[in-house]
């Protein structure tokens, strides 16, 4: 007899075992040569997600076009029967992967007894993406979290199973539950010990955005769609050589820091994003909350496209939606800095689009164009000011703004014993600094 506690463990060897498996991309109303070609490079992206996992590959794929997606059941029976032929006729199949966002229980049931073979979805797929990728305890948690709604499917399918057989609805032992219940309330209170954990986890990432913000360090958060060469940009604009991009769908999934210098030598962080896909369930998305709620908390945006790919207008479209479904401020939104990245694989690539940045990350082409526009608007978000003061190099003043702001210049008087200096400084710690030493002279605004 399964238990919850053995659900995650099954599932999670069906996945690690490796799989020969049949794509089935499901199309709405293939009515035209344009819809035939999306299609195409929708299957394209799910054969993609399949080679990302080890041990798995793609034996045969087909595009299906079907005219009920919002039923119960996606496939017409004409259509059901022939791809049921299809996959009785392709030799080595252990799975299929059906590239929808999610299979209802009945059609993960249905399809299961008619193919013989494990069925997988999208949410399945890219949930076991996550987990291999996954390093810090949080991004664990979140992707158990996330875990949860599989899981229940999974137990309806069983709990199904077990009551054709007449066993799902006894009692257990003098509990005065059935196994169904037991099972349910195992999964609930799984789901709110781990809720608990990220809560705590929550709050921590909170006080480290404090002590970030306590030291005025600007951040800048680095977004896009999956496999765009934020990771690259990040290692190119920082120098970091502990980063180690790879040209893999969901790379990053762990939030990371990293330390850079702007053109005036003032330090920004820049947050490494987990990368965003289309038709990504909801679900999923809320269970990593937690860390795209770094996103909310920037001073800047910087939205990463890869500009070769074929469905880069698609890709932006969605990214944008995510955005704008998570409530991104309208701050932060207005003052986004789209980057078009990989024109190394374009010939002569002119940008048609107006505020936005040509740039190759891997070739590090256009990285002083971006700093400097990243420096604009970090001073300008930030509410920073760039003054020129005279200070007494007598007293620590000198010695206190190279550590509380950003000095870009000093410009010594021998003769007086003063310099001019130019700094970016922001409100809190210039006034600070009026308080410590009076009766400075300022230049500029």
């Amino acid at each position: 007899r399964a238990t919850v506690s053995d659900c995650p463990g099954t599932l999670l060897r069906t996945l690690l075992t490796g799989q020969d498996s049949f794509c089935c991309h499901c199309c709405w109303r293939i009515t035209h040569f344009t819809a035939l070609c999306a299609a195409e490079l929708m299957m394209a992206e799910a054969v993609g997600l399949v080679n990302t996992l080890d041990n798995w590959r793609v034996v045969d794929k087909i595009i299906m076009s079907t005219k009920t997606p919002e039923k119960k059941r996606i496939f017409g029976k004409g259509n059901f029967q022939s791809l049921t032929e299809k996959i009785g006729q392709t030799a080595g199949i252990t799975a299929v992967f059906v590239n929808v966002e999610r299979l209802s229980p009945l059609s993960e049931r249905e399809f299961e007894e008619a193919w013989g073979v494990k069925v997988f979805d999208r949410y399945s797929v890219v949930l076991h993406i996550f987990r291999c990728n996954a390093r810090t305890k949080e991004a664990k948690l979140q992707i158990s979290l996330a875990e949860i709604p599989l899981l229940r499917s999974r137990l309806k399918n069983e709990m199904a199973n077990l009551d054709q057989q007449g066993g799902g609805s006894r009692y257990i032992g003098g509990s005065g539950e059935t196994l169904i219940e037991v099972q349910q309330r195992l999964l609930k209170e799984r789901e709110m010990k781990i809720r608990s954990a990220l809560e705590k986890l929550r709050r921590k990432r909170h006080l480290l955005r404090s002590q970030r913000k306590h030291k005025e360090f600007p951040i800048v958060s680095v977004l896009g769609y999956t496999n765009c060469g934020k990771t690259t940009l990040i290692k190119a604009l920082t120098g970091d050589n502990g980063l180690q991009p790879r040209n893999q769908l969901f790379a990053t999934l762990d939030v990371t820091v990293h330390a850079g210098q702007l053109p005036s030598h003032m330090t920004v962080l820049y947050v490494d994003t987990i990368g965003f896909l289309s038709q990504l369930p909801h679900q999923l998305i809320d269970s990593f909350s937690a860390t795209l709620e770094d996103i909310k908390h920037s001073d800047l945006l910087v939205h990463v496209r890869d500009i070769s790919h074929p469905e880069m207008v698609n890709q932006k479209v969605n990214v944008l939606s995510v955005l704008k479904n998570m409530q991104i401020p309208d701050r932060l939104m207005s003052s986004m800095i789209e980057v078009h990245n990989k024109i190394d694989l374009i010939d002569n690539y002119q940008c048609p689009e107006p505020n936005t940045l040509a740039i190759s990350a891997l070739e590090e082409r256009g990285l002083g164009e971006l700093r400097k526009a990243v420096e604009a608007e970090i001073v300008n978000s930030t509410e920073k000011h760039i003054l020129d003061l005279t200070v007494d190099l007598s007293t620590p003043q000198l010695s206190w703004l190279y550590k509380e702001a950003t000095v870009q210049d000093v410009q010594v008087n021998a003769d007086e014993g003063s310099a001019v200096v130019k700094v970016i400084i922001s409100a809190a710690a210039y006034g600070h600094y009026k308080k410590v030493f009076t009766g400075p002279t300022t230049r500029g605004s």
